[in-house]
């Protein structure tokens, strides 16, 4: 079985830029600018050294993990040695004059604080701030930061594993913004941003992409043309793979069994949900593809759909590219079949109040994950264990339960007790079953944090 690039390519062939990326690439440097000068205001204001030195890491080190979306930042500082949340929140509507960060405290308690933020580091500013508050914060010092781990959406096929962030890092990520225009900008911008803040604290990129990177050849290429992913890198990357990483060593660790010779199915099912077979510890196949359209319905996401409809719809509605992707990204799966909500909490509200359109994007659903999982036993030549994580599957006894009857020729037997848990790590499937079905919460930042730590 042969995993990666084929030999032939991956030494030949460069991403040939769209003129979308290299826009979004232009805007990226001309900020760099203003994040420079903001961020130097900042240090003489607040007293912080112009370089920080790595020191001799401690036992106990802190590592601050960092996802910077679009417009929002979300962040979690961890004591390495027990593991421990010291703090976490989160900043939303970065660029909008209404822009806030909260933070929850130890108590369960979350404190709202507003502010203008019009770029990340102003926000980042904002958060490191709060963590040496006297009031609400947990260090004494930013210099107690040993580390920050970032989130990176998209590697390419330039990252099969985390990585110290480097100046020729930070460029490959830049070149692989064609293929995640929405997110590698806004996880580059949380990297410059400690770069001007927190000068000489190592930072470490986390790739959703990189787990996936041991699927097969035969699995991630599109029948296409083969010059187009030649020149262009047209394949399938997956996503969410630090989660399907997390949960998938996680769950053998929970059951006191080796993942060689195991076969997994983990479903990390939320807003945006992906199905992966995991075989050996790695990723044979996942559902999702060049982008995280492809694959299961999602909340605002369609999932699988037939190119020809593509083309058919751009026709007939005369929609633009950009047009159609905000189609079936943002206006499409539960909530644009339901026409109520991609919550699944207000589609079960709505159901029980009668809800026809409301059932159906449930059962379409539901439906998508089942054939998902059943192709992977197909692919895999049978499951050992399938796994349920993220905010749905955490949290949705019902739907877990849908799919698992569903699945009863796989020999998969529901203990409907068990079932009834919400967020814990628990077995749900009877002790007979043939297939073990486990309930793990993900936890992506201490993935983050865990790879960070052995990095530096």
């Amino acid at each position: 079985m042969f995993y990666g690039r084929p030999p032939a390519v991956r030494s030949s062939r460069a991403l040939h830029p769209s003129r979308e990326g290299e826009r979004i690439r232009q805007s990226w440097r001309r900020q760099k600018g203003t994040q420079e000068k903001i961020a130097h205001i900042w240090s003489i204001q607040k007293g912080i050294p112009k370089q920080i030195k790595t020191q001799q890491i401690p036992n106990n080190m802190k590592i601050l993990v960092l996802n910077c979306g679009s417009s929002s930042i979300k962040y979690k500082l961890f004591e390495m040695e027990s593991k421990e949340v010291l703090a976490q929140g989160g900043i939303e509507k970065i660029g909008l004059p209404d822009s806030f960060l909260q933070v929850k405290l130890p108590n369960g308690e979350k404190v709202k604080f507003e502010k203008p933020m019009p770029e990340h580091t102003v926000g980042i500013e904002l958060i490191l701030e709060k963590l040496v508050d006297p009031q609400i914060g947990c260090i004494k010092d930013l210099k107690e930061i040993n580390a920050v781990g970032h989130r990176v959406v998209h590697g390419g096929e330039k990252f099969n594993k985390s990585v110290l962030i480097t100046p020729e890092v930070k460029k490959q990520i830049i070149e692989c913004i064609d293929l995640a225009p929405l997110h590698n900008p806004a996880n580059l911008k949380g990297i410059d941003a400690i770069e001007k803040i927190l000068p000489g604290v190592p930072q470490v990129a986390v790739f959703d992409t990189a787990f996936h990177q041991t699927m097969p050849d035969y699995a991630y290429m599109y029948a296409l043309p083969y010059e187009l992913y030649e020149k262009y890198a047209i394949r399938r990357y997956g996503f969410h793979g630090t989660s399907h990483r997390y949960v998938s060593a996680r769950v053998c660790d929970f059951l006191g069994v080796d993942p060689k010779g195991k076969k997994i199915v983990t479903a990390h099912i939320g807003g945006g949900g992906s199905c992966t077979a995991v075989m050996d510890g790695k990723s044979v196949d996942t559902s999702m593809g060049l982008t995280p359209v492809e694959g299961l319905v999602m909340g605002t996401r369609s999932g699988d759909l037939d190119l020809g409809a593509a083309t058919f719809i751009m026709d007939k509605e005369h929609l633009s590219t950009a047009e159609f992707n905000n189609l079936v990204n943002k206006k499409s799966g539960l909530l644009g079949v339901s026409g109520v909500s991609s919550d699944c909490r207000d589609i079960e509200a709505a159901i029980n109040e009668g809800n026809k359109r409301a059932d159906l994007a449930r059962k379409m659903f539901i439906y998508r994950l089942k054939k998902y999982i059943g192709a992977y036993a197909a692919a895999m030549n049978g499951i050992d264990i399938l796994v349920f994580t993220a905010g749905i599957g955490e949290n949705d006894p019902y739907i877990r339960a849908e799919v698992m009857k569903g699945l009863s020729f796989l020999g998969i037997e529901l203990d409907e007790e068990a079932n009834k848990v919400r967020g814990e790590e628990r077995v749900i499937s009877k002790k007979g079953s043939k297939v073990t079905v486990v309930l793990i919460p993900t936890d992506e930042e201490l993935m983050i944090a865990s790879d960070t730590k052995a990095l530096i």
